[in-house]
């Protein structure tokens, strides 16, 4: 089975080298990965990840993959901006399967109205969500792990991952919040990013908390990710390498490592 990974961050060559689809591309080879889904820039007020603030981030990503049929794109919206519905359906329109949100950089509550208008457009279009979670320096009480159990309710056919599944910090949230919106007689709509979580520090989750999480919620709903470029390829196999050392069924195995994401983004 392939390998397909969620969660890359690509840029402009001329803002971070290390940063672009090439590079993504180079780093994908190294590791032995299938396939992978790269992130658009933030383009908020002030942002330095594009290279100027008229420029439209999702076209530029959509035109920096196309003929790539081994990166899937996903688009990020710009929270400044009135427009977000429409921002929305533009992302859609590109051929984008999702949005990155990141709820901390972007200033914005998980169960606000900002939010929630992104997400009830998400929805009706069946894009996917990846938000990051877990400690990033901010206010926590606007962006508590416990309030994604919020939107799942309001929006009971959204789909999305919580990236670091809340880290070493809010791990137990984010198992809460998953088990809580367990339902055995369907696909999952909740989803842990299995992200940046392999080594010690205040994003890491042990083998021991991954089975356990596992066992609560079931195979269907784990997706590997890279944080690409923040992480290099040593870091990223040995990631990959943690989880094929885990003792779970290797049909267990290939859904983490691509079979639920390509489930879930209809590859």
């Amino acid at each position: 089975m392939k390998t397909f990974a969620n969660h890359a961050h690509v840029f402009h060559g001329e803002l971070r080298p290390a940063g672009t689809v090439d590079k993504l591309k180079e780093t994908m080879d190294a590791v032995g990965l299938d396939m992978a889904v790269a992130y658009a820039p933030f383009n908020k007020n002030g942002s330095i990840q594009v290279l100027s603030p008229d420029e439209d981030q999702n076209l530029w990503l959509a035109e920096e993959l196309r003929g790539q049929s081994d990166i899937v794109g996903f688009g990020t919206v710009n929270f400044d901006r009135p427009d977000l519905e429409d921002q929305v359906k533009h992302i859609a329109d590109l051929g984008l399967k999702g949005i990155k949100i990141h709820p901390q950089h972007q200033q914005v509550r998980i169960n606000g109205e900002k939010a929630y208008r992104v997400y009830r457009t998400a929805e009706e279009l069946g894009l996917f969500l990846s938000f990051h979670t877990g400690v990033h320096y901010d206010r926590m009480s606007e962006y508590s792990v416990l309030m994604f159990d919020d939107l799942a309710w309001d929006f009971p056919k959204l789909h999305f991952s919580m990236e670091h599944i809340g880290g070493w910090s809010f791990f137990r949230e984010a198992v809460a919040v998953m088990t809580n919106q367990r339902d055995t007689r369907r696909t999952p709509r909740v989803f842990a990013g299995w992200t940046s979580i392999f080594e010690r520090g205040h994003w890491y989750v042990s083998p021991e908390q991954l089975l356990e999480l596992m066992t609560f919620t079931g195979e269907k709903c784990h997706i590997f990710g890279l944080d690409f470029p923040y992480h290099d390829a040593a870091y990223i196999a040995a990631g990959m390498r943690c989880i094929r050392a885990l003792p779970i069924s290797d049909e267990a195995k290939e859904l983490i490592l691509g079979g639920n994401l390509a489930r879930e983004l209809g590859l």
